[in-house]
């Protein structure tokens, strides 16, 4: 076959299988262009999910009518000046428009502030119109129906119609959280209407945009960020560890105000989580890199969600240091979804989700305890045994309590009275710590403290736990880690920019307890390996460190892999569950989370603590 130009409609429409994925690019595509001609206002319509219409209504500079012609036309854009290497727009490309209208019935009815009249100009699947007169007011309004007519191929590929508006909403919110000065409304017959409605450019006014997009917890359970390293800034808000979502669809990130989903972005965000949270939740973000144009790539694809940073390491590097930095410095706090969920446990009525109590009404401690998920715990070795394990259905017998015990409660509530009045003044004033002054220990397992307006419950094993995890880590890093000499130094076969790779990161590899060294132009080899790892697939750790700094110029893997370890050891040397604890004992744990970085949760991601306020737990007392 003899090689021939391919016509304008065809290209337009190779273009738009790259530029146009479903309607929600549309959306995108169109936004994009109403923010970079200075709206203030956008208004987007839907109906079939965006398959039978898409209307993009803006209040912004508008088009001239002699320049309707070339806002349609290939590679035709007013966003880029002579050097491609500084672009400061959402758009640039000039593809967006010619593709859409090949594949679908495209109308742009625009004014501009100076006109005394609107214009309009129409496409039918490549087929350009005629411009003639319309009556509009300042602004554009696009309109696009029965999209991907013209290739009727691409339907085939199309989700249901609840699918695709919900992709839709996601783009519209996505682009609503960099703009908070623009109001945005998306309505539709296929949806319920939503409001943005215009706050203010601060930081101040970004912050009231996410709650109408994210949800209204999202700011009580967030922690803002604000870090600069070699001319990169980054900005915006995480999530506190106790607060998290089962996918990663509420990680948000911008680069110079574009949305993007970058795969280094999100390997930093869970790497800045990793020890924080289980491994099938995800941490909630709001973050914005703002940097150099000519320092980030914008064009890798043409959808422009994919970006490439000059320096992935720095950008990596700062993400990931930011939100430790961050967390650290936030305390101890729990989510406040915590007590919602311990409020509608306790109201009457309320489900429950454990298993089925036994004939006679009582389950054993063991089973109750088992049944929580709680492990270590062992009965027979417990020196105090629940006063539910002694109930035999006939009656009850306070055994198992020494004589003073037994008056005590004899004695009842006036006994406990005099007790508390009898507490020592150092106590009281435990009261006004983040967690307060230790009073109890229940199901030898769960401390009970008292703060000046509020009830909190810690899970002593899964807080010493995290204590220890973090001990073992300082020790860890603040110092070379042991290794192990190999009999026979291990000959790894690699790549030979892999292996220059590792010889350049050697230095570290050897902080980590990894000595390696260029052995040939192909090969490294390995003569030391971590102690802490025992026996270990070298050749495997070696090639996945390899791999990680190719992507992102770090040695994370071999950290993470030692973490892991000291994880694990934490796990086995903390606090057993069903160990009694001291008064003294107690509250030396409540301070020492008091003073940890990320003592909220365990090392599994699991709540340490939860907290009831006083007001709370009024309400469910009616007496509010």
């Amino acid at each position: 076959m003899p090689i021939r130009q391919l016509s304008e409609t065809m290209i337009n429409q190779i273009a738009a299988g790259e530029v146009i994925e479903r309607p929600a690019s549309v959306v995108k595509e169109l936004v994009e262009n109403a923010l970079d001609a200075g709206a203030s206002k956008v208004e987007v319509v839907t109906a079939g999910g965006g398959l039978n219409l898409i209307r993009v209504t803006d209040d912004g500079s508008g088009i001239p009518e002699h320049e309707l012609s070339l806002a349609i036309a290939r590679h035709c854009t007013s966003k880029l000046a002579e050097d491609i290497h500084d672009i400061r727009s959402l758009g640039f490309r000039g593809e967006a428009l010619p593709s859409i209208g090949s594949v679908s019935r495209l109308s742009i009815r625009s004014r501009t502030a100076l006109g005394d009249s609107a214009a309009e100009i129409g496409i039918e699947g490549g087929r350009i119109l005629p411009i003639r007169p319309a009556a509009a007011n300042r602004g554009t309004t696009v309109e696009v129906r029965d999209l991907f007519f013209a290739t009727p191929a691409r339907l085939k590929f199309m989700k249901g119609e609840r699918a695709e508006s919900s992709a839709i909403s996601d783009v519209v919110k996505r682009i609503a959280i960099a703009f908070p000065a623009v109001r945005f409304t998306l309505a539709g017959s296929d949806r319920s209407t939503l409001e943005l409605p215009a706050t203010d450019e601060s930081a101040e006014g970004s912050l009231r945009r996410v709650p109408q997009v994210m949800g209204a917890e999202f700011p009580d359970n967030s922690i803002p960020i604000d870090a600069m390293r070699e001319g990169v800034h980054l900005t915006g808000h995480v999530s506190i560890p106790s607060f998290t979502r089962a996918n990663a669809l509420q990680q948000y990130a911008y680069v110079n105000g574009r949305p993007v989903r970058d795969k280094l972005i999100a390997g930093a965000i869970r790497g800045a989580f990793a020890d924080v949270l289980p491994r099938d939740r995800h941490a909630v973000t709001v973050l914005f890199l703002t940097l150099d144009p000519a320092t980030v790539d914008v064009n890798v694809h043409p959808a422009k969600a994919d970006v490439r940073f000059r320096d992935p390491g720095l950008v990596r590097g700062l993400i990931v240091g930011a939100i430790r930095q961050a967390l650290g410095d936030a305390g101890i706090r729990s989510a406040t979804t915590g007590a919602a969920g311990m409020m509608a446990a306790f109201r009457p009525g309320a489900a429950s989700y454990g298993h089925g109590a036994p004939a006679n009404g009582h389950r054993s401690y063991e089973a109750s305890y088992h049944a929580s998920g709680s492990a270590g715990f062992d009965p027979a070795r417990s020196s105090q045994r629940p006063l539910d394990m002694q109930f035999d259905g006939a009656g009850f017998e306070h055994r198992g309590l020494r004589e003073p015990d037994q008056a005590a409660f004899d004695a009842g509530p006036l006994a406990s009275a005099d007790a508390r009045a009898g507490q020592s003044e150092a106590a009281e004033t435990l009261l006004g710590a983040v967690l307060g002054a230790a009073r109890a220990q229940v199901h030898e397992n769960y401390i009970v403290a008292q703060t000046r307006d509020s009830l909190v419950i810690v899970d002593q094993h899964a807080a010493h736990e995290r204590l220890v995890y973090e001990a073992l880590k300082n020790a860890l890093h603040s110092r070379p880690v042991p290794s192990q000499m190999l009999l026979l130094p291990e000959i790894i076969d690699l790549p030979e920019e892999d292996a220059e790779r590792l010889a350049m990161h050697s230095e570290t590899l050897a902080r980590f307890g990894l000595g390696i060294e260029r052995f040939g132009p192909g090969a490294v080899a390995v003569r030391e390996t971590p102690s802490m790892l025992g026996e270990t697939n070298v050749g495997q750790l070696v090639r996945d460190l390899a791999d990680e700094i190719a992507d992102n110029d770090t040695v994370e893997t071999l950290k993470e892999r030692l973490d892991k370890i000291a994880a694990t050891m934490a796990c086995h040397g903390s606090v057993r569950s069903g160990r009694l604890l001291k008064p003294e004992e107690m509250n030396a744990l409540l301070r020492q989370m008091e003073a940890t970085p990320g003592s909220g949760t365990c090392n599994h991601g699991r709540p340490t603590y939860i907290e009831l306020k006083l007001a709370d737990i009024e309400r469910l007392f009616g007496r509010r």
